[in-house]
């Protein structure tokens, strides 16, 4: 089984988002990162691009497939995690420590469309 963090909202397409006052740190989780297998490229938005809830925003790349990154929520890009760029495998070796964009969260609503710990476990294990 993979890693599931309490305290995120997740999403259906395995994005989560760890929020921190108006910021929210977005990532794949370690379900994602497992079922695409090793990450050789992540692309991000730039900053001050915004994201809209449901909406593609960048992509992951692996050895075998590239997924479309659907953001959690809607705001702008603050920041990027850089070290993603030239060292996109961070993401397999701990996708929540590896999040890869930060936004501030222009709508705090939109996370109540997002599952809590429990409610990802049992989506994942359908």
């Amino acid at each position: 089984m993979s890693k599931v963090i309490e305290g995120l909202y997740y999403s259906e397409s395995h994005e989560y988002v760890r929020v921190e006052g108006d910021f929210g740190f977005v990532g794949i989780t370690d379900y994602a990162q497992n079922a695409l297998g090793n990450v050789v490229y992540v692309d991000m938005p730039d900053v001050d691009d915004e994201v809209t809830a449901g909406e593609e925003f960048g992509a992951v790349e692996s050895v075998k497939a590239a997924s479309d990154l659907i953001s959690p929520v809607s705001g702008t890009v603050v920041e990027i995690n850089e070290a993603l760029e030239d060292t996109p495998e961070l993401i397999n070796q701990d996708a929540f420590e590896n999040w890869i964009i930060k936004v501030e969260i222009s709508d705090k609503s939109d996370l109540d469309n997002l599952m809590d710990a429990a409610a990802y476990t049992a989506f994942c294990e359908k």
